[in-house]
């Protein structure tokens, strides 16, 4: 497994909460016009982020989309061992819709922690990523996997990645593939079905869950004498979605990523979901 404190993990920890804390938030479209009044014209999402039972900060995720284009947003705020690590991480993502597809145009990652901070901004032309400001570089090893050309191509950022994930006809949300790249990574995550739970609600009222298992496998720009070939070997994440009914789409219940030390979960707080025609169609905590 991997130290879910150490710096060398922010990108990592906050492009896997960014994707997974707004997985299935966005239901499936088919056509542009059509698919903007499936799409909601806005989602906020808020997690409680915990690591063995002991609170550690929040997740906001925010999403708008407007007129074909979409604007996403995901915040991360974590506090551990009395405030001696904190770490703080926000990414901004924009495009345009085109039927059930999503394209990207921007992409902006910043964090900071006790010791360093760092930023990522990428822009996109035709599907393809066409410039990269990265820092600070991973440092240079004779192991590192160098990100070629045709990386760059079809693949979309962590956020953008969320949108694409469901299609037409998908029957089960856990069913995907996401090609990322972060900046400096490319990677995939693969979701595959891992059963149902029943959740029951203050009310009495009972769903049914659907838990997915994701893996993580990384493509290049990583080193392969670092923890990245151990991540992609253990790290088994567990993601339970909950479905919205109203607003046809799914939510993420809870989010359990596997450490060394223990698990981070991230559990739903709260969520608000927003019609294109209505004020709000739904709500869940």
């Amino acid at each position: 497994m991997y130290n879910a404190l150490s710096p060398r993990s922010s990108r990592l920890r906050l492009a896997a909460i960014s994707v997974l804390a707004t997985l299935g938030l966005i239901g499936p479209v088919s056509t542009t016009e059509a698919g903007e009044q499936r799409w909601p014209s806005h989602v906020t999402a808020n997690y409680d982020i915990s690591f063995n039972g002991f609170g550690l900060g929040q997740f906001v995720f925010k999403a708008d989309v407007r007129s074909g284009h979409y604007q996403l947003s995901g915040d991360a705020e974590i506090s551990a061992l009395f405030g001696f690590v904190n770490w703080h991480g926000v990414t901004q993502t924009s495009g345009r819709l085109g039927g059930s597809r999503t394209v990207p145009s921007s992409y902006s990652f910043d964090f900071r922690s006790s010791d360093k901070a760092g930023s990522v901004r990428m822009a996109f032309s035709k599907e393809r990523i066409v410039s990269i400001a990265a820092n600070p570089l991973p440092p240079a090893s004779p192991e590192f996997v160098p990100v070629d050309r045709s990386h760059l191509t079809g693949v979309l950022d962590p956020l953008t990645a969320v949108m694409a994930m469901t299609r037409p006809g998908t029957s089960n949300p856990c069913n995907q593939r996401l090609k990322i790249f972060d900046g400096i990574q490319r990677f995939d995550l693969v979701t595959v079905p891992n059963g149902t739970e029943q959740l029951k609600a203050n009310s009495g009222a009972t769903s049914v869950l659907q838990v997915c298992e994701m893996r993580y496998l990384p493509i290049s720009g990583y080193d392969r004498g670092g923890e990245t070939p151990s991540l992609a070997r253990n790290l088994r994440i567990r993601i339970s979605l909950r479905q919205v009914p109203e607003a046809g789409l799914f939510i993420p219940h809870e989010i359990k990523i596997p450490t060394a030390l223990g698990s981070i979960v991230l559990a739903l707080e709260k969520a608000e979901i927003k019609a294109q025609s209505r004020d709000q169609v739904a709500s869940a905590d």
